[in-house]
């Protein structure tokens, strides 16, 4: 029984990007374009995948890992030249072969299926996949004959003026019988305006042989979209967000806006959370069901369970329990845990620190490197004071205790259960169960005090 192969396109610089990173390594809505390629190949269930990587090639095998193979293209001589370096891996195999593109990144699986049926349906040694182009300036050109029969696909750069004119264009994908594909690409030469060996050469010569060439023009041209360069990866972005958005607005999420919420490919979300305007979900988030995102809210790589209320927050690397709110203004940075119903208020920030369930940390607030029990009333302007200069400490606070406002927790140090600590308090020794510590100077009053200021003397201030 013959398989099913795909080879992935991945090895031209990007000149046009202007860019220090390799074209395909650019992200479209948090996952690299040729993650997007490759993701939705995987959905097809081919035997084999093999990437042609050149420039850049570490990088992009760091990425995909063992999800693909990998055929290196050390001088860019043309797109039929790339192909034909996965040869010792695809060769001598029986099957179709899928040829796609690594900066293609709004295809679907779907439409690679369509593109395998039908392929299959006209018993086609080479099937194209084409779109409609209202402006087709860049794209090959979809030459047929007065009976639609495809006679042959023409470069921009080789096209005549009648040529140029026409609107069905080649997405750069295929569909070949994998054996015929590469006996062809032995035959492909580089006499054309750019020196390089086309793999759209491939067609004329099967034709030539009498074989059957036929092109499915799939109805989206915006999912054919190549990014070549910064402009048409803010398209292909923006494209890919309205799918996403779209994609999670039908499984039951609210989005306010959904043209200023940005969600990344791999984040989820449970049905009937609301995501308010101006929303950045990012990495491999994933939020609950019966949540509420508030607008200028960036999470990033964090987990929240069912019911928490973020208000115009900052988490990353972060976990809310279920039933736990923060904000506005507050930041949970890397390794921080909220236990269920905590209040974390405003302009307040937690990095490294767990938060037992039911914890009140109001606002104004640092908690780094700590431990905090259940039931704790943490007030306004309490620090964790949790580095010296050189070492980070961790301190301890056991449930039901109570720190007053503008207290210094001096690392490392431990609160038993029950404990109080007094307001404006330094605490850098233990305290224990249900002892109250106070650590600050007593007052004292300086009785006419203002005689002794130059400004007594001055009429005005009296």
């Amino acid at each position: 029984m013959s398989g099913r192969y795909t080879v992935i396109l991945a090895a031209g610089q990007g000149t046009r990007m202007k860019s220090k990173l390799y074209k395909v390594l650019h992200r479209v809505c948090g996952r690299a374009m040729v993650d997007h390629v490759l993701t939705q190949v995987e959905q097809t269930n081919p035997e084999k995948i093999v990437t042609v990587v050149g420039h850049g090639a570490e990088a992009v095998e760091e990425l995909l890992g063992a999800r693909s193979d990998y055929a290196f293209q050390e001088a860019q001589l043309g797109t039929g030249h790339a192909v034909l370096q996965a040869e010792a891996k695809l060769g001598a195999l029986a099957g179709m072969t899928l040829v796609v593109n690594g900066d293609t990144p709004l295809l679907t699986a779907q439409t690679f299926e369509k593109l395998y049926a039908y392929h299959q349906a006209k018993g086609a040694k080479a099937t194209i996949l084409t779109a409609h182009a209202s402006d087709p300036t860049g794209y090959g050109r979809i030459i047929r004959n007065e009976l639609g029969i495809v006679e042959k696909i023409v470069e921009q750069k080789d096209a005549t003026k009648e040529e140029a004119a026409v609107t069905e264009i080649n997405t750069g994908v295929y569909c070949f019988d994998n054996q015929t594909l590469f006996k062809a690409l032995h035959q492909v030469t580089n006499h054309n305006a750019q020196g390089e060996y086309y793999l759209t050469d491939v067609i004329q010569i099967l034709k030539d042989q009498g074989e059957i060439v036929a092109a499915y023009q799939t109805p989206d041209f915006n999912e054919s979209l190549g990014v070549n360069d910064r402009v048409a990866l803010a398209q292909a972005t923006k494209l890919m967000q309205r799918r996403i958005n779209e994609g999670h607005m039908r499984a039951g999420v609210t989005l306010i806006d959904p043209e200023t919420a940005h969600i990344d490919a791999d984040v989820q979300i449970g049905n009937d959370t609301i995501i308010e305007g101006q929303v950045n979900l990012k990495g491999q988030t994933v939020i609950g069901s019966d949540c509420y995102i508030g607008a200028n809210s960036e999470l990033n790589d964090s987990r929240l369970a069912d019911h928490v209320h973020v208000t115009s927050s900052t988490l990353e690397q972060a976990q809310m329990a279920a039933g736990s709110d923060i904000g506005p203004n507050s930041h949970l940075r890397p390794q921080a845990i909220i236990g269920a119903d905590v209040h974390i208020g405003n302009f307040c920030e937690v990095k490294n620190a767990t938060i037992g369930a039911r914890t009140k940390v109001g606002h104004l607030s640092y908690v780094g490197d700590a431990t905090l029990g259940s039931d704790i009333n943490v007030g306004c302007g309490v620090v964790f004071v949790n580095y010296d200069g050189v070492h980070k400490f961790h301190s301890e606070v056991g449930s039901h205790s109570f720190i007053g406002s503008n207290s210094n927790i001096v690392a490392p140090v431990k609160l038993a259960d029950h404990s109080f600590v007094a307001a404006g308090s330094t605490i850098t020794d233990d305290v224990p169960t249900r002892a109250l510590a106070i650590a600050r100077a007593r007052q004292t009053n300086k009785n006419d005090y203002w005689q002794k200021l130059p400004l007594a003397q001055d009429p005005e201030w009296h």
